[in-house]
């Protein structure tokens, strides 16, 4: 069911999506998405651990069973669901040699951006990857002498380029009001653009704050892939740097 879309509603805000699973490349080349199972409730993310974020997936192809990322969908509501997958029952046989995998197939992207080329994301594992996985998409976006900050210094801002200034937030709570507030805050008086990308959505407070300061938001899935969550992030999407 590579590129086939799923209707996926909210438990929350009850908004249907159309989910397209992201397809990435099997050790034997054949593009290989997650089976989603259809008609399941997709379940709000409230808290991540490293172990329980990855599913195992089976290619039609070779018969080889490989762990993937659990398919995510962030909500225009602020939430990120997990989209339920078929288990997989059936037995693999012997993975053939290892061939060397193709380029990764690009996920759905808006119209606008096709000129950019496909967004090539880095797998999260680690906090440290999160803020790679922005760095990342911000440069696809067209920012560019990104610098990053290390340690995280006391503003929260953990990049910041010309122009620009972003905060990442890799922990397993949704992002708060107060983070939203300082991000915009600090912007304002770099007189630059303030991002905020987080792997668990955003408090409703917080979103609602995002909205009315025009500050992007974006929910990082754990394929480093940023999805943005409100009308500010789309813009910024659409145009680029």
């Amino acid at each position: 069911m590579n590129g086939e879309g799923v209707p996926v509603r909210c438990p929350g805000c009850r908004r249907e999506h159309v989910y397209v699973p992201p397809a990435y490349p099997c050790a034997c080349g054949a593009p290989l998405a997650p089976p989603i199972q259809r008609g399941a409730t997709p379940s709000p993310i409230t808290h991540r651990t490293w172990t329980d974020t990855w599913v195992t997936v089976r290619c039609r192809v070779c018969d080889r069973q490989s762990q993937w990322p659990q398919p995510e969908l962030g909500c225009s509501c602020g939430a990120v669901l997990r989209v339920p997958v078929r288990p997989v029952t059936t037995p693999a046989a012997s993975p053939p040699p290892a061939a060397r995998p193709p380029a990764p197939v690009p996920a759905p992207r808006p119209a606008e951006a096709r000129a950019r080329g496909a967004f090539r994301p880095r797998t999260i594992r680690t906090a440290r990857d999160t803020v790679t996985a922005a760095a990342l998409y911000l440069r696809w976006l067209g920012f560019r002498d990104l610098l990053r900050a290390e340690p995280r210094p006391a503003s929260g801002i953990d990049l910041r380029g010309r122009g620009l200034v972003a905060r990442v937030d890799p922990t397993t709570r949704p992002a708060s009001l107060r983070a939203v507030e300082c991000l915009w805050l600090y912007a304002m008086t770099a007189s630059a653009c303030g991002v905020h990308f987080s792997l668990a959505g955003y408090a409703r407070d917080a979103r609602e704050r995002a909205d009315a300061l025009r500050v992007p938001l974006f929910v990082l899935d754990l394929t480093g892939t940023p999805q943005p969550v409100n009308q500010a992030a789309r813009e910024l999407v659409s145009s680029g740097a």
